[in-house]
C-alpha cells in the first residue's frame, strides 16, 4: 500500500512539473555535448599538435647549430617580436609586406567583422585610440546590426516563407505543415549550394592554398559567425584586385548572414519545432494578485448586485401595497366628505 502511495506521488509530481524535468535534461544533454567535442578534440588535435612542437624545436636547434654566434635569448627576443606582430596582423615576411591591414577596403572588411561579431582575430587595433573607438563603435553598431537584421529578414519572411506556404496551401489544398516543411527543406539546400558549395569552389579556385575542404570551412565558420581567424581570404602575397576581392568578401558576409537568418527562422516556424520548444518552457500562469482582484470584483458586484435587487424589491413592495377595500365606507377620504 506504502509502496503504491509513493509510486503514485511521485509520478503525480514528474506529471506538475515536466518541463523543469524536461530542462534539467536538456542542461545534462548540453555539458555531456560539451565534454563530448572536449574529448574528441583533444584525441584528434593533441597528436599534431606535439608532432609540430618538435618540429618546430628540431628546426630551431638546427638553426642555433648553423649560427654559432646567435645566442638562444637573442632568438627567443625576435621570435616573440615577431610573433606579437603576427598576432596584430602584420608580418616581417618581404612577400607580405605590400599588403596593408587599414587601408580603406581592409578597414571595412574589419568593421564589418565587427558589427557582425564574426571577429577573425587576424587584426586588432593597434593604437589606443583605435581600441577606445572600436569600444563605443561595438556599442552602438551591434545593436543596431541587430535591428537591421530583425528587419531586413522579417520583411524577407513574407515573401520567401510565408506567401508561398499560404499560396501553395489555399490553391493545391495541401497540408499546411508538409508544405512547411518541405518548403523549409527546399529553402535549406538553396541556401547551402548557393552561400556554401559555389563560394567554397570559388575560394578554392582563388585562394592558392586553400583546397575545397578548407574554403567550405571557412565559409561555415564565418557565416555561424564563430570567426576563429586560421583561414582569412585576401590575405595572400600578391593578391590580385585585393580591394575589390575584400569589399566583395565583405557583401558575401552580409548577404550569407542574411539567409542564415532567414532559413533559421523558417525553420524556427515550423509546429513541430514550436512544439518540442515549448517542452522547455515555463508554463504562462496567471498571477495571484490578478486572480485576487477578479475574485473581489466578482464578490463585489454580486454584493451590490444583491442590494440593488433588495431595494428594489422593497420599492415595488411599497408602491404595490395598497390597502384592500371591503366597501365604500371603509375609504378615509369618503369618510372625511360632508353628506
Amino acid at each position: 500500500m506504502l509502496q503504491s502511495l509513493a509510486s503514485n506521488s511521485c509520478v503525480r509530481l514528474i506529471q506538475n512539473h515536466k518541463s523543469t524535468w524536461y530542462f534539467v535534461s536538456l542542461i545534462l544533454g548540453y555539458l555531456l555535448y560539451l565534454i563530448f567535442g572536449a574529448v574528441v578534440f583533444s584525441s584528434v588535435e593533441l597528436p599534431y599538435e606535439d608532432q609540430l612542437r618538435q618540429e618546430l624545436r628540431a628546426v630551431k636547434k638546427q638553426f642555433l647549430l648553423e649560427n654559432e654566434c646567435l645566442s638562444e635569448e637573442r632568438l627567443e627576443r625576435f621570435l616573440k617580436k615577431a610573433l606579437d606582430a603576427s598576432n596584430y596582423g602584420v608580418s616581417i615576411l618581404n612577400n607580405a609586406s605590400a599588403n596593408w591591414n587599414w587601408d580603406f577596403t581592409s578597414s571595412l572588411f574589419f568593421a564589418s567583422t565587427v558589427l557582425s561579431t564574426t571577429g577573425y582575430g587576424h587584426t586588432a587595433p593597434l593604437s589606443d585610440g583605435g581600441k577606445a573607438f572600436c569600444i563605443i563603435y561595438s556599442m552602438i553598431g551591434i545593436p543596431f546590426t541587430l535591428l537591421f537584421l530583425t528587419a531586413v529578414v522579417q520583411r524577407i519572411m513574407v515573401f520567401s516563407t510565408r506567401r508561398p506556404v499560404t499560396y501553395i496551401h489555399t490553391r493545391w489544398g495541401l497540408s499546411k505543415q508538409l508544405v512547411a516543411i518541405v518548403h523549409a527543406t527546399l529553402l535549406g539546400l538553396l541556401a547551402v549550394s548557393c552561400f556554401f558549395l559555389i563560394p567554397a569552389a570559388i575560394f578554392s579556385a582563388l585562394e592558392e592554398n586553400w583546397n575545397f575542404l578548407e574554403s567550405f570551412y571557412f565559409c561555415f565558420i564565418s557565416l555561424s559567425t564563430i570567426g576563429l581567424g586560421d583561414y582569412v581570404p585576401g590575405e595572400a602575397a600578391n593578391q590580385k584586385f585585393r580591394e575589390l576581392y575584400k569589399v566583395g568578401i565583405t557583401v558575401y558576409l552580409i548577404l550569407g548572414l542574411i539567409v542564415m537568418l532567414v532559413v533559421l527562422e523558417t525553420f524556427c516556424e515550423l509546429q513541430q519545432l514550436k512544439q518540442l520548444r515549448k517542452m522547455f518552457y515555463l508554463k504562462k500562469e496567471k498571477p495571484q494578485d490578478r486572480l485576487a482582484i477578479l475574485e473581489h470584483d466578482h464578490l463585489s458586484f454580486t454584493t451590490v448586485s444583491d442590494n440593488t435587487g433588495g431595494k428594489n424589491e422593497d420599492k415595488a413592495k411599497t408602491f404595490l401595497s395598497v390597502p384592500t377595500l371591503v366597501s365604500p365606507n371603509d375609504d378615509p377620504m369618503i369618510q372625511l366628505l360632508p353628506y
